[in-house]
Formats: C-alpha cells, structure tokens, sequence
C-alpha cells in the first residue's frame, strides 16, 4: 500500500533510468541518487568518515542534516534511504501537522514489532515543526522505533527540541565551493540519460564557472541557471551558449539571507568584529552584504550606534556623533541612498581609536548594583527643596564643584560601602589618554582636599 499524500513519494530506484519530462526540472533531474554521486561533501561522506561508515553498514543513528539551500540534505536523505534496509518514510514539516506525526510513529512500532523492522523516518525543513511536533517523535527515537532524519537550513540549537537534539547527531553540510558546483553543471551538460546531453550545446569557456558563482553555493540554483541558459540559445549549428547569452540571466545576484535566521546572525557579528578589529575594508564588505541582501537599514544603523558606544566610547566621543548622523540620513534617504551614509559611519568607527571602558564600567556598575547592598543616596547628594527635607538634613554638607578650585571638591558621591570604587578605568588610547591624565589630578585634588578637611575635623 502507498503511504498517504503528505509523504514524499519513495526514493528512486538507482538502477533505473528516470524518465526524462519536460515538466521536471533539470536539478531534479540530475538529483544523485547514491552516496557516491553526491558532490563536494567530502568531509561528511568520504571512504571512512563517521557518517559514511554508520550509512554504508547500515546502523545510522538519528541524525540532523544542517547546511544552506542547495548543499543536498534531502538528496542526501534519499541516498541514504537507498542504502539502508529499513523502511523509509518521507514528509515535510510544511504540510505535517502533530496527527500526521503519530499515525508515522503508531505504524513504525506496529513494523518494529511485527517484522522487527526499523523506520528511518526522514522531515525535511524540521525547523517549521513547533515543540508540541517535536515532541511527538522522542518517545519514538528513544524506544527505537524510528531512525530520525531531519533536514534543516536553521541553527538547530534554536530550533530543534533540546531532548530531541540531545539524541541526534549533528552533521552540518558545508556550502558547495565554485569548483563543485561546476563539477555538477558539467554532469548535467554531458548526462544524455537526465540531464542536457542530448541537446548538444557547447559552452564557451568561462560560462560554467560564472553559473557557478552565481549560485553561491546552491546545486539547485546552478541547475536552474544552466536549463535557462540553454534554453536561451538559438537554434541555430552549432548551439553555443556564450557568456552574451548568460549576461542578462545573471544581472543581479540574490543573497543568501534570512533576516531572522543565521545567516543574519552570522554576518552582524561579522561586520561587529570586523569594526572592532579596524578594518574597514571588512567592515563595508559585510556591510554591503546585509544591505544588499535587504536587511532592515534601521536595524544596521542601531547596531552601528550601539558598537560606536560599545567599543570606541570615549577613546573617540565623535564616534557616536558619526553613528547617529548615519542613522538620521538613512532614516531620512532610505535605499539605495542611504548605503553612502552607513559606508561612511562604518569606515569611521573602523579607523577610530578603540576603547571599551565605557561598557565595562556600565557592566561593573550594573553588577554591584544588582549585587550589593543598595545603599540609601548619601544625604549630602540629595536635593532638599521642603522644609521638611532641610530639617531631615537632606543636602546637609553638599560642596557645590563650582565654588572650589579647579571645580572639584573632596566629596565623595559613591554609598559609603562602595566609596574607592572605580568602574571606569580609562585606556591610553584616543580622546582617553586626555581623560585619564584629567581624572589622575581630580583623584590627586580630591586627595588632598579630604586630608585637608580631616585635619580640620580634628
């Protein structure tokens, strides 16, 4: 009996040559259907690495298949599925819900018990299952019932159940390089069976690296390239696809993007360090990347705000002067005007002097007020506006900076039981060279002006 509609049909036969349709897409077309078809995952799938021996014995544990769009994790899964001798079931997260989920796992233990049959169950885009999904399968793999395969193009420590991820290996599947993207177009150009072979189109040299960088990485958007492009070709002896052919197909390049996913994660911290690191060449390159890839500019210019904070601080106070002009004029200009603005905030941050004593001194301040007693404000610093507050001795002893020379007093303005403590220690680096050398001769005044006021005391 055929599994129900919601499952993926079952994986092809690889001693059968596909029938060729003008309906199926050349990447489906070429789709591997071994182990050894499968290109540029060498680190996973060569003779004697971990996962390849668990598949080619047959005693594959569950597993999660993490990696970007295209590097073949569901064609992956169906090779394995060749492979193994268990029975295989195929859905996907989008169109499952919980119901879906249990019929799979009542008839896995039902085939486990009757023919002592294991299930390799295989959920493609794993990460779209919610918890309650999730956790439909862990009693399941924890009893044996199922082998689980999922695929997923999210980090799956945010996305998949912790118990769940706790008993699957992770295996993450690396972008494919230009060289191996190009190895598949070639494949696909010469394969008469299922690819292009039999349309007989020469390609000018250069042709199939271009597809290639264009993809970035994705088997399938290479594909899909190269069937337009040949597409494209006239008629006419000899077919020749030209870089001329290609040229309009290839104008603009999509970025790999998810502004709530990875991808966005990964490339803000690369443009933070890049900053940090004054590098300003590496700072616009990933600068460009996330505006060209459409990320939000309000949220660029928050995080350049926030690193001229974080660590110039004071080393360089222009900086955040920079960073909020930045912010105003892509607020005020949008895209594409508003690259220039953020490029050049950028380029400053990376090139100014770098200080993170700013930020260290909140995180201390912050730390010791969560921490330690929270002492009452000393009477001294509280302003007394009431009668009632002046007989309370509110403002009692308060020394107004400007009546003393050089506008500094010896009165203290910590609580008594922080008082000497210092969470601001300045670097020798930019405008805080200037703010140490100050704060050293306010601590030497200070110094003095309390001995001073002790010896009167007494």
């Amino acid at each position: 009996m055929s599994e129900p509609s919601l499952f993926g049909p079952p994986p092809p036969d690889p001693s059968a040559t596909p029938r060729v349709s003008g309906h199926v897409p050349l990447a489906d077309r070429m789709r591997p259907r071994t182990i050894d078809e499968i290109v540029g995952q060498d680190l996973l799938l060569a003779p004697g690495r971990p996962l390849r021996e668990a598949i080619d014995r047959d005693v594959l544990q569950s597993v999660i298949l993490w990696g970007p769009p295209g590097t073949g994790k569901t064609t992956l899964a169906r090779a394995i599925a060749q492979a193994t001798a268990a029975r295989y079931v195929a859905f996907s997260a989008v169109l499952s819900g919980v119901k879906d989920v249990k019929q799979v796992m009542v008839d896995a233990a039902a085939a486990r018990q009757r023919d002592c049959a294991r299930t390799v169950v295989f959920v493609d885009e794993i990460h779209r299952f919610n918890r309650a999904q999730q956790d439909a399968f862990l009693p399941h793999v924890e009893a044996g019932d199922i082998v689980l395969i999922g695929a997923t193009t999210e980090n799956p420590s945010f996305e998949v159940n912790a118990a769940l991820l706790s008993r699957s290996k992770v295996f993450v599947l690396q972008v494919l390089t230009t060289d191996a993207v190009t190895t598949i177009l070639e494949r696909a150009l010469l394969d008469e069976a299922r690819g292009l072979g039999t349309q007989a189109v020469e390609v000018e040299d250069g042709v199939l690296q271009a597809i290639a960088v264009h993809a970035n990485g994705d088997a399938r958007t290479g594909l899909n390239l190269l069937e337009l492009a040949v597409s494209v070709v006239p008629d006419s002896e000899p077919r020749r696809l030209t870089r001329e052919h290609l040229a309009p197909l290839v104008a603009r390049r999509t970025l790999r993007y998810d502004k709530s996913g990875e991808e966005h994660y990964n490339l803000i911290s690369a443009l933070h360090k890049s900053l940090r690191n004054s590098d300003p060449d590496a700072a616009v390159y990933w600068l460009a990347r996330m505006l060209e890839s459409g990320e939000d500019l309000m949220y660029v210019a928050r995080r350049l705000v926030r690193f001229a904070s974080e660590d110039i601080g004071n080393a360089d106070p222009q900086a955040l002067v920079v960073a909020m002009a930045a912010q105003q004029a892509a607020h005020f200009l949008g895209m594409p005007e508003a690259n220039t603005a953020l490029s050049q905030s950028a380029v400053y941050l990376a090139t100014a002097p770098k200080s993170n004593a700013v930020y260290a001194a909140y995180n201390e301040a912050a730390d010791a007020a969560r921490r330690d007693e929270a002492d009452p404000v000393p009477l001294h610093l509280r302003n007394a506006p009431t009668r009632l507050m002046k007989q309370l001795e509110y403002g009692k002893g308060y020394e107004y900076a400007h009546d003393a020379a050089d506008a500094v007093t010896g009165m203290d303005c910590l609580p008594p039981a922080l008082q000497g403590r210092r969470f601001y220690r300045p670097t020798d680096r930019g405008f805080e060279k200037e703010i140490a050398r100050r704060l050293e001769g306010w601590r030497e005044i200070k110094k003095k002006r309390q001995e001073r006021a002790d010896t009167d005391e007494r």
